[in-house]
């Protein structure tokens, strides 16, 4: 188990510092729910985004694991070995963190984990509704859809985890729209590239400062709402992650691409 341990840590921090950051410093149990639930959610998001992937074959492999996870009745070897078969005609294509979703799920405790496959089987389902429709945002309605879908709901994953862990309820609202507004902020970190692939995740007539707002608003919203979170569950789940949001939203606006990773280090050592 120390050497999966390992490889957890290892690809989480690959696949996203922000998230590895907080992680490390949660307590045992916990640890391995959240950085089992962030992989498994990971791993669906890189089939969606993938760039040599068409939409058509996207939406077949996204259903397909939906599927797979619903004939489940134990996390076991049987799901890992079903989905090593379906990507085995792409292992060389997908990125490790989900060819080795099935290794995701088992590795999160027993009585946590089938709520961790019930969010991964809705995962796939929704990021398919959104590859076929070709990401199409029209409107803010849609916008409040898609960051639902890919961030709001894993706050609520959030929430039932916390409450498994240790039975503190945590404001599902601001969960939400916690989600939605790191969403919003990889929105705009990633608009270039997003648009080189044509997809544009803007509601139509919105400019960058239109985001910003969006972005701005649903991080200020849920911090009037994180106050009455308990004080170890805010260290654990939010802090981290609020405060390099914020700071990328600042270092967007002045025009940088991103926050260096002295930036980002900087920020958490002063946290310490």
């Amino acid at each position: 188990m120390k050497n999966m341990q390992e490889q957890v840590m290892r690809v989480l921090k690959a696949t996203s510092r922000t998230f590895y950051l907080p992680v490390v410093r949660l307590p045992q149990g916990l640890q391995e729910s959240v950085a089992s639930a962030y992989l498994c959610m990971r791993a669906i998001d890189e089939i969606e985004d993938h760039d040599e992937l068409d939409r058509i074959l996207k939406a077949k492999i996204l259903r397909k694991v939906s599927q797979i996870l619903q004939t489940q009745t134990f996390v076991g070897k049987k799901m890992v070995k079903d989905l090593e078969q379906l990507f085995y005609s792409h292992r060389n294509t997908l990125p490790e963190v989900t060819l080795r979703l099935g290794e995701w799920i088992t590795y999160s405790p027993d009585t946590i984990a089938p709520r961790i496959l019930d969010a991964a089987i809705s995962l796939a389902e929704r990021m398919a509704q959104w590859v076929d429709r070709n990401w199409s945002i029209e409107t803010k309605a849609d916008l409040d859809g898609y960051t639902f879908s890919v961030a709001g709901a894993v706050g609520l994953l959030m929430c039932d985890i916390w409450a498994w862990f240790d039975g503190t309820q945590i404001n599902r609202i601001s969960a939400v729209r916690f989600g939605r507004g790191l969403q919003a902020v990889n929105i705009l970190r990633n608009r270039t590239s997003d648009l080189k692939r044509n997809v544009d995740f803007f509601p139509a007539g919105w400019e960058a400062e239109n985001m910003f707002t969006y972005a701005r608003s649903n991080l200020e919203l849920a911090k009037a709402e994180i106050k009455t979170m308990p004080q170890k569950a805010f260290e654990y789940f939010v802090e981290i992650p609020l405060l390099l949001a914020e700071a990328t939203l600042d270092a967007l606006e002045r025009g940088e691409e991103k926050l260096s990773r002295r930036q980002v280090l900087a920020i958490v050592q002063n946290l310490q």
